[in-house]
């Protein structure tokens, strides 16, 4: 991905808004929010569309209830600003929210307030993912606390097609679950090219580092990490490796209970939808490996003061209430400063400690990914061509949604120690 790009004050272009009425051009007062742009294009244009639509979504009064139309509902934004902000941002382009009164609903759900999450996605150009797998943009906000993922159009489809019964389920279960917190849905449009990007909480650790992780299905048939992937600098593991590594986690009876209550609540909920393919993700944060690496580091870097982050400091930043929103981990740092190991479970909310008496001192993050998988047609060719190739009985990936999750929970019910 490009460079960074100069920071630049949001002075809004001309901007014509899109609904289904002709309007008149509408003109924005210039804004005194600061927000750093990317160099890259799809970039620039999503930072300020999500800063744009939550400045737009703070005049909109918050609905008493949603109605079916909100979960078909989206704004669109079309600019052309030919001379505004050049080196920053594109001549042309268009950005599209889906469904903005649902997801922020769903971010009051989960505990996040509007202005953190502009704050966590604008205030400084998104990160590059150690997990960018290259298929398409994997990006965390520059505060670690979210995930920008690429998705494709069908995907955008899948979406909408679950949204309402997953708002349903997140309501039910009083925001506490395992399945990815999905926050805002949207399209970019640059130069005729579009981008899908949907932003989720981030399952790992915003301070935390996860020094090993595993993808797990329950199935072993074809379920090892492959050389390449070894090679990488966090490679992802996965079932058969779990297996031969002979790894567990390591918390209390009660700690696991909790978590099975969870799971098996939220894959009771996939199978309703016919959702297979989906994955645990574990990452694993060992305490005394990273304590020693936080006092090897100290050594090196003793003499200087370590620069801002991609050599930007980020300037103090004004939200719409004259308050000074910090980012989602944000208030963090004005609250007692936490130990090795230590998290804060509003914040790091897939995060669990391992239990006193474990081999080692670890933090475990779990949650469910790749949820959208609905069995349709071409998963059952898959399964077709599988059980071909492997026999009826062999333990493969492309099973029927009850199947599926039947193997997966008596898989994940078994990584305990």
């Amino acid at each position: 991905m490009a460079a960074l790009g100069n920071s630049g004050a949001i002075s809004s272009p001309m901007v014509i808004l899109a609904p289904k009425t002709k309007t008149k051009k509408k003109h924005f007062v210039q804004q005194k929010v600061k927000v750093f742009r990317a160099s890259d294009p799809v970039l620039s244009v999503f930072m300020w569309g999500v800063n744009h639509s939550i400045n737009d979504l703070n005049q909109v009064p918050v609905p008493v209830m949603l109605l079916p139309d909100d979960f078909k509902a989206n704004t669109k934004i079309k600019v052309n600003n030919h001379l505004f902000n050049k080196e920053n941002l594109p001549g042309h382009f268009k950005f599209k929210e889906y469904c903005p009164q649902v997801f922020r609903n769903l971010r009051e759900r989960f505990g996040i307030e509007d202005l953190d999450y502009q704050v966590s996605l604008t205030r400084s150009p998104p990160l590059k993912s150690v997990d960018d797998q290259g298929e398409g943009l994997l990006l965390n906000s520059y505060d670690r606390t979210l995930v920008i993922k690429q998705i494709s159009s069908e995907d955008v489809a899948d979406m909408h097609s679950i949204l309402s019964e997953y708002h349903q389920h997140i309501v039910k279960c009083h925001g506490s679950t395992l399945l990815p917190q999905f926050l805002g849905m949207y399209r970019v449009s640059v130069d005729s090219e579009e981008a899908y990007l949907i932003v989720m909480r981030n399952m790992f650790s915003h301070r935390l580092v996860v020094h090993r992780k595993y993808d797990l299905k329950g199935s072993l048939v074809a379920r090892e990490a492959s050389d390449k992937e070894r090679e990488k600098e966090l490679p992802t593991f996965k079932d058969m490796d779990f297996r031969n590594n002979m790894q567990k986690v390591y918390v209390t009876e009660e700690q696991k209970e909790k978590f099975m209550e969870k799971l098996n609540r939220d894959v009771e909920f996939l199978v309703r939808l016919k959702i297979m393919d989906y994955s645990l993700l574990l990452g694993i944060h060992d305490v005394s490996r990273a304590e020693r690496e936080e006092e090897e580091g100290e050594e090196v870097s003793n003499e200087e003061e370590p620069e801002a982050e991609n050599g930007l400091a980020p300037g103090p930043m004004v939200g719409s209430y004259g308050t000074s929103p910090e980012g989602i981990a944000g208030y963090m740092s004005s609250c007692k400063p936490l130990g090795p190991g230590e998290f804060d479970p509003y914040v790091d909310v897939y995060a669990v400690g391992s239990c006193p008496g474990a081999p080692q001192r670890e933090v475990y993050f779990m949650g469910l990914i790749d949820v959208l998988t609905q069995y349709d047609t071409k998963k059952k060719a898959a399964h077709a061509a599988k059980t071909v190739k492997h026999g009826a009985g062999a333990e493969i990936s492309t099973v029927h949604p009850e199947q599926y999750a039947k193997r997966f929970r008596d898989f994940i019910s078994n990584i305990f120690a």
